[in-house]
């Protein structure tokens, strides 16, 4: 089975084409296998890229699998991944690619192209935040029309403020003043599987440099801790437009790399503009 692995700013991903991947049965469990990065090919996830069906007018169908096994509704890296792989094998050649994922059709628009190094640049939008508590989901005790600055205890005797939203899967962000004096790690290790967030959820730890630029630290649901993560950003940097810390558009540093975010006031659809770097091609030779 042949792939494709390239990063969006360190956050990696190996692309399959669905048709090749008959033998692999169970996707999750494949995922596990070829995503171990001491006994496998390793990865943050893969993206199965195949021929849409007719959805909404999508070219492509794309599914994203986690490390643990679990199917993410979407991944901005991922899915850039996965279009520069498409271009970068010329499977598709135009400016506008419209990508089917379980969020939705997201349309991504090429801005440059180096095949040579590999390289390419999208802009693409990726859908509208969703606020209300039962989408997110986060659990209360009532039902909230948004999830911001609310108290939640992550230990006894340890509570922690958090803005949740939906934004193509369930995200959780803290506001901070100082990663080294925060212990992030282990709070996003408590809160990805908290109790009040039954599908789990990504968490963002966010540091407002000026209003337009945001720095973040990242623990992702089913992965842990990563470089980078684009629908992380995306949701980063609506909870600090929501919170008045930040304007619509922002500049969002991740320790892989920057990325840009806007998330547009005429219909609050979220542009998120990256690059996309084909790595190496391989053989998954096990099954």
């Amino acid at each position: 089975m042949r792939f494709v692995k390239l990063h969006g700013y360190g956050n990696d991903y190996l692309v399959f084409k669905a048709d090749d991947l008959g033998a692999a049965g169970d996707l999750g469990g494949f995922a596990r296998r070829v995503c171990d990065r001491h006994f496998g090919a390793g990865a943050d996830g893969i993206a199965v890229v195949g021929r849409a069906g007719g959805e909404e007018g999508a070219d492509f169908n794309v599914r994203i699998f986690n490390p643990d096994g679990s199917e993410a509704a979407m991944s901005g890296n991922g899915t850039r991944c996965a279009a520069a792989a498409l271009a970068h094998d010329r499977v598709w050649t135009g400016t506008e690619l419209r990508l089917s994922t379980k969020a939705g059709v997201k349309v991504y628009r090429l801005l440059e192209a180096d095949a040579g190094r590999g390289l390419y640049r999208f802009a693409a939008e990726i859908g509208r935040p969703r606020f209300e508590s039962e989408s997110v989901p986060f659990k209360t005790d009532g039902p909230l029309e948004r999830v911001v600055r609310h108290p939640l205890e992550v230990a006894p005797g340890e509570t922690v403020e958090i803005t949740a939203l939906e934004m193509c899967n369930p995200n959780c962000c803290l506001f901070v003043e100082d990663f080294g004096a925060t212990d992030w790690r282990r709070l996003g290790r408590l809160i990805e599987s908290h109790p009040r967030f039954p599908a789990r959820t990504n968490v963002e730890f966010v540091r407002v440099a000026s209003p337009d630029r945001i720095e973040l630290r990242i623990w992702e649901r089913g992965v842990g801790e990563t470089l980078s993560s684009g629908t992380g950003s995306s949701a980063a940097a609506v909870a600090a437009c929501l919170n008045g810390l930040t304007g619509r558009a922002v500049t969002v540093e991740t320790p892989g790399g920057r990325l840009a975010v806007e998330w547009r006031d005429r219909d609050d659809e979220v542009v998120l503009t990256g690059e996309a770097e084909v790595v190496y091609r391989g053989e998954w030779l096990r099954g």
